[in-house]
């Protein structure tokens, strides 16, 4: 199993890269007919702002690989502990990546339609 954690770690340094291109830097695809390009990097720019206000990748990933880390250990049989621990916290950081690159991205569609352009992705 020791074979096991650098692969894991590996694996989730991998995947918290890709997230970084997303979050509170994404850009939505919108509908432009009728829209000022000028106008729309202006209001993409404040949606973005306020999307780093919440909780970004990196943050997200280190709330979920403490809980991650916490669940398995508490989980786990007393010979395993710290193994289980470590692919939970792996587990937690992913998760928590995931879903906080989601919410910024969401902030930042809902911002755009709220201010009149018609969001498709």
């Amino acid at each position: 199993m020791k074979f096991c954690t650098p692969i894991i770690g590996t694996l989730v340094g991998i995947l918290l890269t890709g997230c970084a291109t997303r979050g509170a830097g994404y850009v939505p695809l919108v509908d432009m007919q009728g829209q000022s390009e000028v106008r729309f990097q202006n209001d993409l720019r404040e949606c973005q702002a306020y999307a780093t206000q919440r909780m970004d990748a990196a943050q997200g990933a280190m709330a979920g690989a403490l809980l991650g880390a916490i669940l398995g250990a508490a989980i786990a049989p007393r010979g395993y502990r710290g193994n289980v621990a470590g692919h939970g916290a792996a587990v937690g950081a992913i998760g928590g990546a995931g879903a906080a690159t989601d919410n910024q991205e969401t902030i930042i569609k809902r911002c755009l339609a709220g201010r009149g352009y018609n969001v498709l992705n």
